[in-house]
């Protein structure tokens, strides 16, 4: 599936822009999934020496797909299409690969 596309499918369930506080609650809600993942993780190392071939992946892929929900129309509520979005990303993460700077911390290395 397309990102943009997706995009598009993921707001017809989105509440509305204007609604009061949306955007505090799309953030909310994409660190709640990300911590749900998180959560599960921590199970796998806690209780089975983190062997991650435990994972149950159909739940990790609807968890990841709550996740990417969030992010879709999170983008959208300040114009930005998905497809762009990613783009930017790899571009980024193309240009540190390139110049040796992928390990490391801060956001312009």
């Amino acid at each position: 599936m397309d990102l943009n596309a997706y995009q598009q499918a993921a707001l017809r369930t989105a509440a509305p822009k204007d609604k009061p506080h949306e955007v505090f609650h799309l953030l909310l809600g994409l660190v709640g999934e990300t911590g749900e993942i998180a959560e599960k993780a921590k199970k796998i190392v806690r209780d089975h020496d983190s062997d991650f071939a435990r994972w149950d992946v159909d739940d990790l892929a609807k968890e990841l797909g709550d996740t990417l929900w969030y992010v879709a129309v999170l983008a959208d509520h300040f114009g930005l299409e998905l497809d762009d979005v990613a783009e930017r990303n790899i571009a980024k993460l193309a240009d540190r690969q390139r110049r040796g700077a992928i390990r490391g911390s801060g956001d312009d290395r």
